[in-house]
């Protein structure tokens, strides 16, 4: 059997928590003037992430005493359940802003498309360990996932969310590619969707408009940045090295739209400068570092696959929120983990945290304890091909 410590990386659950605590510094500021010329206070915005952080606890703490290894058993339930609620959500959701993202049953509002990439990782971990000898077999190995992750995506691109679609296939061919999957099977499979792809892409208004702005195309902002990102970056002109101070934003001032959310990093950085910026980052980098070593000192398959995507879709996700605010990107809405204001993403980023933590419990982590038990665990840790 596994070397079980019941120990769990706190360095991990440290830097969640500096990123909670901090987040919500930078959202009262970022939504004070907002909350209260919409919402009737400036506490209105505050209040309600500050629910979002104590749900969102419980939901992380409840989720570390789950044994992972449960959800291998249910990943297909769980995969199937999210796929009825994508279509739910495009008969019954809610209409906002040419969008149906969102869904409330039984009281609860929330996005499916989020549930749907915790369910893809965890079924694409149980399926990679099934699998993983064929893997580099095309039709029976890989094909497989693929069908998965592309009935998820498709499924979004209808509502139409176009940026979580493609986060969702991004991190879904991460994962297949780390379990094994052969690079030229992938780029293949790319470049044969490539031109329905692109024809999305185009296929409406705005996302053509976003799109052309990005290139400088048919666009009067000869920058190629839209208006959300040159008022984001002269956010981060403005705060300079050192930053304008706590609560000293003016972007916030209705000249950002989104700023406690989607822009939430430009606010960082008009704020709190490069430095802030900076270190910010490394929280991240951190987060990545210690979740990629749970995964590689986890002894069996499932637990390294299912580590390593957890810790993937939250990174990844402050990466694309750092690239598009800094005009790397385009245009598209999506939440920094742990520091944009609460929903339906920061309570399943604190589930995954709390999954990560529940591996790292059952992991053999520390150096003294491997070297105990080096002669056990040698023949237990099964190594992905590329982790």
């Amino acid at each position: 059997m596994a070397t079980q410590n019941n120990y769990i990386d706190r360095f991990i659950l440290l830097l969640v928590f500096m990123l909670m605590i901090f987040g919500t510094m930078v959202i009262f500021s970022a939504s004070s003037m907002f909350a209260s010329q919409k919402l009737g206070g400036s506490n209105a915005l505050l209040n309600k992430h500050l629910n979002f952080i104590w749900m969102g606890l419980v939901v992380m703490f409840f989720s570390m005493k789950i044994n992972y290894k449960f959800y291998k058993k249910i990943s297909k339930i769980l995969m199937i359940g999210s796929i009825l609620l994508l279509a739910m959500t495009l008969i019954y959701g809610n209409h906002e802003k040419g969008a149906i993202r969102w869904i409330t049953l039984m009281g609860f509002r929330f996005q499916p498309s989020e549930l749907a990439k915790i369910a893809l990782i965890i079924h694409l971990s149980a399926m990679l360990t099934i699998k993983q000898e064929i893997i580099e077999n095309y039709k029976k190995g890989l094909l497989p996932l693929l069908i998965w992750i592309g009935i998820v995506v498709v499924l979004i691109f209808l509502q139409p969310n176009f940026s979580m679609g493609v986060m969702l296939g991004l991190l879904g061919i991460i994962i297949v590619f780390v379990g094994g999957a052969k690079f030229s099977h992938l780029s293949y499979t790319f470049l044969s969707l490539l031109p329905l792809i692109l024809i999305y892409m185009v296929s409406a208004p705005y996302r053509r408009a976003r799109l052309f702005s990005f290139f400088g195309i048919g666009d009067s902002n000869s920058s190629g940045t839209s208006f959300q990102q040159l008022q984001g970056i002269i956010g981060f002109g403005n705060g300079s090295f050192f930053g304008v101070g706590m609560g000293e934003s003016k972007q916030r001032n209705f000249f950002l739209p989104e700023s406690y959310n989607d822009f939430i990093f430009s606010i960082v950085g008009e704020e709190y400068g490069f430095i802030g910026t900076i270190l910010l980052t490394i929280c991240f980098i951190l987060i990545f570092y210690r979740g990629i070593r749970i995964a590689k000192y986890t002894p069996d398959s499932f637990g390294k696959y299912l580590a390593f995507g957890m810790t993937i879709s939250i990174t990844l996700y402050a990466l694309i929120h750092m690239l598009i605010t800094l005009g790397i990107f385009p245009t598209t809405g999506l939440p920094m983990p742990f520091v944009s204001y609460g929903g339906t993403s920061f309570l399943l980023s604190c589930f995954s945290i709390g999954v990560l933590l529940n591996i790292s419990s059952q992991t053999d982590l520390f150096p003294r304890e491997r070297k105990e038990n080096q002669d056990d665990t040698r023949n237990l840790i099964i190594k992905p091909s590329n982790i």
